[in-house]
C-alpha cells in the first residue's frame, strides 16, 4: 500500500520538479543566454538516456556478457546517423564561409589519447557505467554511481596535469591530426565511415551469432512495467494506458540511439561545438578543493579556477551535466520508478571508487570521455575518435577479463544499460 501511494505520488513530484528547473533556466537567462540552454539540453539528454535505458559503456559490457547485441548496434545507428548530420552542418558552413561547428573535437592523436583511453575503459567497466551513464544513473537514484563521481572528479585533477606534461614532452609531440574531409571530401568521409561502422556491425552480428550457438546467450529482458499495456479498449487521451505509453513505457535502445543522434545535431548547431561531459568536472573538483584551502597555481588550472570562482552554476557545461542529472530523475519520477538502490557490498565501494577514479584520470589525459572523445570525435570525423575507440575496447575487455566476478560490475539492476 505504502509502496503504491509513493509511485502515486512520484509524477506529480516529477512534474514540479521540471518546473523548478524551467523556473531557474529562466533566472539564469538574465545572467547568460547560454546557460539556460545548455541546462535544458542537458534535461533532454538525460530523460533520453534513462527512458531508453542507453549507455555508451554497455555496448562493450552487454554484448560481452551476455552475448546479446542491441546496444551496440544502436550506437553504432546513432554514430552513422549523427556523421551524416554533422557532415551536412559542416560542409554548410564551409560552402557559405562561417566556422565549422565541431572542429574543437579534431585532436591531435597521440600517446595521451590512446593510453588515455587505455585507462578510461577500464575505470568504465570498474565503475559501472562511463560519464553520461554515471550521471544519469545517480539521477534514478543509483548509490553506486555517487561513489564513483566523487572520484572521477577527482580525478580529473592529475589527470589534466599529466597530459599537459605528456603533450608537452617529446613523446607527446608524436602523432597525427586528422580531419577526414580535408583528404577525402565531405561525401568521402562520410562513406569511408559508414563502411568502417558497417564492418563493426558485421562483427557484433558474428560474434552474437556466435554466442547463440555456443548457448552463452542472454535475450534483452523487459521489466512487466516496461512493456506495453495490453489494451482492447478504444483510445482515450486522459487514461492509465496513455499516461503509460507516454511516460511509463521503455523505449528500446535504438529509438534512444537515434534521439541522442539528433540532440548531437542540435547541440552542434547551438552551441557550434560537440557535446562533452568530462570537462567540466575539473571545474567541480577544484571548486570542492578549494573548500578546504588547497591552492590550484599551476599554469593548466588557471581555466578551471576561474570558472570554479565564477560559480558553477555559471558554467554551461556544468548546467548541462546537471541537466542530465535533472533529466534522469525526472523521467523516473513521471514514471513512479525512483527508488535509491544501495545495493552492493563493501569491496564493490572500493572497485567503484578506483574505477571513478581511473575514469577521471583518462578522461583528461584524452582531453574527453565516451563522449567528448569518442562519440564526438569520430562523428566529427576525427582520426583521433578511432583511435580512441580502440584503446577504450582493449581497456574495457581487459577489466572484464581480470574483474569479472570480484567485483559487482554487472549488477542484476533494473537499468539493464
Amino acid at each position: 500500500m505504502e509502496s503504491t501511494r509513493k509511485k502515486t505520488i512520484q509524477p506529480y513530484i516529477g512534474l514540479a520538479l521540471l518546473l523548478i528547473v524551467v523556473g531557474f533556466g529562466v533566472i539564469k537567462g538574465n545572467v547568460d543566454q547560454k546557460l539556460p540552454l545548455f541546462l535544458m539540453t542537458g534535461l533532454a539528454l538525460g530523460y533520453i538516456l534513462t527512458r531508453s535505458r542507453y549507455g555508451f559503456a554497455g555496448g562493450f559490457k552487454r554484448i560481452y556478457v551476455t552475448g546479446e547485441g542491441s546496444l551496440s548496434t544502436a550506437l553504432l545507428v546513432m554514430f552513422a546517423i549523427a556523421m551524416v548530420l554533422a557532415a551536412g552542418i559542416q560542409w554548410s558552413a564551409t560552402l557559405s564561409g562561417a566556422d565549422v561547428p565541431g572542429l574543437s573535437s579534431v585532436k591531435f592523436l597521440n600517446i595521451s589519447i590512446l593510453l588515455g583511453g587505455f585507462i578510461f575503459g577500464i575505470g568504465m567497466m570498474l565503475a559501472g557505467g562511463c560519464a553520461s551513464g554515471t550521471l544519469s544513473d545517480l539521477g534514478e537514484g543509483t548509490g553506486r554511481s555517487l561513489i564513483a563521481l566523487s572520484t572521477f572528479v577527482l580525478g580529473s585533477l592529475p589527470g589534466l596535469m599529466a597530459q599537459d606534461a605528456l603533450n608537452n614532452s617529446a613523446i607527446g609531440q608524436i602523432g597525427i591530426k586528422l580531419y577526414l574531409p580535408d583528404v577525402l571530401g565531405y561525401v568521402g568521409a562520410v562513406v569511408v565511415s559508414i563502411l568502417m561502422l558497417g564492418g563493426l556491425y558485421l562483427v557484433v552480428r558474428k560474434y552474437e551469432n556466435f554466442r547463440k550457438k555456443e548457448g552463452y546467450y542472454e535475450e534483452t529482458v523487459y521489466e512487466d512495467q516496461e512493456l506495453p499495456i495490453p489494451n482492447k479498449e478504444p483510445f482515450k487521451l486522459f487514461s492509465y494506458a496513455t499516461f503509460h505509453k507516454v511516460f511509463v513505457q521503455r523505449w528500446s535502445f535504438m529509438t534512444g540511439g537515434i534521439l541522442l543522434a539528433l540532440m548531437f545535431a542540435f547541440i552542434l548547431v547551438s552551441t557550434g561545438h560537440s557535446w562533452g561531459v568530462t570537462g567540466p568536472f575539473v571545474y567541480w573538483g577544484v571548486a570542492f578543493l578549494q573548500l578546504f584551502g588547497v591552492q590550484f597555481t599551476a599554469p593548466v588550472f588557471a581555466d578551471a579556477v576561474a570558472t570554479a570562482n565564477g560559480g558553477i552554476l555559471n558554467d554551461p557545461g556544468s548546467l548541462r551535466n546537471i541537466g542530465i542529472i535533472l533529466g534522469a530523475a525526472i523521467a523516473f519520477l513521471l514514471a513512479g520508478r525512483f527508488a535509491f538502490d544501495w545495493k552492493f557490498k563493501l569491496k564493490d565501494v572500493i572497485y567503484y571508487l578506483i574505477g571513478g577514479f581511473l575514469m577521471g584520470f583518462g578522461a583528461r589525459l584524452a582531453g574527453g570521455c565516451n563522449i567528448g572523445a569518442l562519440f564526438s570525435g569520430i562523428a566529427n570525423f576525427s582520426l583521433s575518435g578511432w583511435g580512441f575507440f580502440l584503446t577504450l575496447w582493449l581497456g574495457g575487455i581487459l577489466a572484464l577479463k581480470v574483474f569479472a566476478g570480484k567485483v559487482n560490475i554487472i549488477p542484476p539492476d533494473r537499468h539493464q544499460k
